[in-house]
């Protein structure tokens, strides 16, 4: 079964403390609610408590066209895409020796927060010496399941051609679709949860010779499923105006996930003959702590399995379908033993869910 190798974060450069989130949207929402301050203890009953961004605070506080936020999405996505894909290959704490550049079969390029063609991925590879050969496959518009979906189709890349090492970059700017003059609720609930995040990960075929790798074990992917819930297309996503990228996120996603996540589940673990109890590590996209509080009420696990989770959400924020890679990588992190399964959903617009067994190896 094709393996997770070795995964590697590049934090943008500039961090900004939850309390200080609140009083940049105390400013700009108090004139449209009269009801503002109620509305801001969704900063604080999120639990988040730092976030990072592609620009300081001052840049948001000042109008920028759709043109602008895009140029600054690209060469952030660029810069920042680079760097989480030399501490990807690079000797690391997953690898012993350095993956060269021109062994990468595909690049499997994320991202539902800019727009670009040529896409990111190409870009790169004019800045890092791939092989000319080195095949594209950029993937737009999966928002936060983004991620979970971009290791699913490496995956599939992998059975195909089991001698591939393949990468798959997840780059999430989401502050630069931020609309100051959008005084929506879905605007500020928004303002208090979503990141910017850029995550690289390197999946290899079975005949890919592992000798250069640390751990004892990492995580093979044995199966994946996507499913997708007939008319919901306004449960999350964007509207896209004339001044961009517009959020659209229903107050309703955690209760959806409560009735429509465990069937889903429940029908993709009996194919292979397991139960949820027999999964030890839930890594979970955490879209918002509501969201995993939905998790554990929907499926019955621990409140501790979404512990990663909730650490990465604590001190990231939302960043999209970076966030899984995240979470991943603080799972991979641990002493896993051989056997051991684990279970990685994510959820995006569609409305949509990406599941992932996986088992270390």
């Amino acid at each position: 079964m094709p393996s997770i190798i070795s995964i590697a974060e590049a934090i943008p450069p500039f961090e900004l403390k939850q309390e200080n989130a609140v009083e940049f949207a105390r400013e700009l929402f108090s004139k449209s609610f009269k009801d503002i301050e109620r509305l801001l203890k969704a900063f604080q009953n999120g639990q988040i408590e730092k976030r990072y961004f592609a620009k300081p605070i001052e840049w948001f506080k000042e109008d920028h066209s759709f043109e602008d936020k895009n140029d600054t999405y690209i060469e952030s996505a660029v810069s920042l895409g680079i760097q989480a894909i030399e501490e990807c290959l690079g000797k690391n704490q997953f690898l012993d020796e350095f993956v060269p550049y021109q062994e990468i079969e595909a690049i499997f390029l994320i991202s539902t927060t800019g727009l670009a063609t040529p896409s990111i991925e190409a870009r790169i590879m004019n800045r890092i010496p791939f092989s000319s050969h080195t095949k594209r496959i950029p993937i737009w518009g999966l928002g936060c399941a983004g991620g979970a979906s971009g290791l699913s189709r490496a995956f599939e890349y992998c059975l195909a051609f089991p001698k591939a090492k393949v990468l798959v970059l997840s780059v999430e700017l989401c502050s630069l679709t931020f609309q100051r003059n959008d005084k929506s609720k879905s605007n500020l609930i928004g303002t208090s949860l979503f990141a910017d995040g850029v995550a690289c990960a390197l999946i290899c075929g079975d005949q890919v010779d592992t000798k250069k790798f640390k751990k004892q074990t990492s995580p093979s992917i044995v199966a994946t499923q996507s499913s997708l819930m007939p008319d919901s297309l306004d449960v999350m996503g964007w509207d896209i105006k004339n001044n961009g990228l517009f959020v659209v996120f229903s107050r309703d996603i955690p209760h959806i996930v409560e009735k429509w996540l465990k069937p889903i589940v429940d029908e993709f673990l009996t194919d292979y003959h397991l139960k949820i109890e027999e999964i030890q590590y839930f890594i979970a996209h955490p879209g918002g702590k509501k969201v995993l509080d939905a998790y554990v009420k929907s499926l019955g696990i621990p409140q501790e399995m979404n512990d990663i989770s909730f650490d990465v959400l604590k001190k990231r924020g939302n960043m999209s379908s970076a966030t899984i890679l995240y979470v991943l990588k603080s799972h991979m992190e641990l002493n896993i033993q051989k056997g051991a399964y684990g279970l990685a959903t994510a959820l995006g617009p569609g409305f949509s869910s990406e599941l992932l067994l996986l088992r270390w190896d």
